[in-house]
């Protein structure tokens, strides 16, 4: 007698959950992507959570999202894998925006906008001097790639510390 062996593997893959199924082939079935909030693996984000106020700033936003998960590597600017401005920088590349390349050049960069004033698309600055930069998405949230061993991930605004201003590029 014998006993047929079948094994299921998931894992997400850019939105898309890839199913593997021995003897079956590959299922695709569309998922949101997952999204870590404050450094726990949890919620969704399908796409922003608030409308961007111009076609430049939401594509912004969702390439941005798309790399939720990506992993964070000094000096990397996409498309796999980025740091906080390389995530920013890519994100408006995509848009048809160019913005310097460092936390601290994007900081002076476009108009400064209050914290009570963000919209989705603006870039979001930390630190004195600044040294981290996000982008709001709206609804008090914001994309960032943040450090080593922590991917790509959507957290809290006011989760992060040190906030320094905003500055609103399209």
């Amino acid at each position: 007698m014998t006993t047929a062996r079948t094994s299921t593997a998931r894992r997400s893959f850019r939105g898309i959950a890839v199913a593997a199924v021995a003897g079956a082939g590959i299922v695709l079935a569309p998922v949101p992507a997952s999204a870590a909030v404050g450094g726990v693996t949890g919620g969704t984000v399908a796409a922003a959570p608030a409308a961007a106020p111009n076609s430049a700033a939401q594509t912004a936003v969702d390439t941005a999202l798309a790399q939720v998960g990506d992993p964070y590597v000094y000096g990397a600017t996409g498309p796999n894998s980025f740091d906080c401005s390389g995530l920013t920088s890519f994100a408006y590349k995509a848009a048809g925006v160019t913005v310097p390349r460092t936390s601290k050049a994007q900081s002076t960069f476009g108009t400064a906008v209050a914290k009570a004033d963000l919209k989705p698309g603006d870039l979001v600055f930390f630190y004195s001097p600044v040294s981290h930069v996000g982008m709001y998405i709206g609804n008090g949230q914001m994309v960032h790639a943040s450090t080593a061993g922590k991917p790509v991930a959507v957290v809290s605004l006011d989760s992060m510390p040190s906030y320094q201003g905003a500055r609103r590029v399209a």
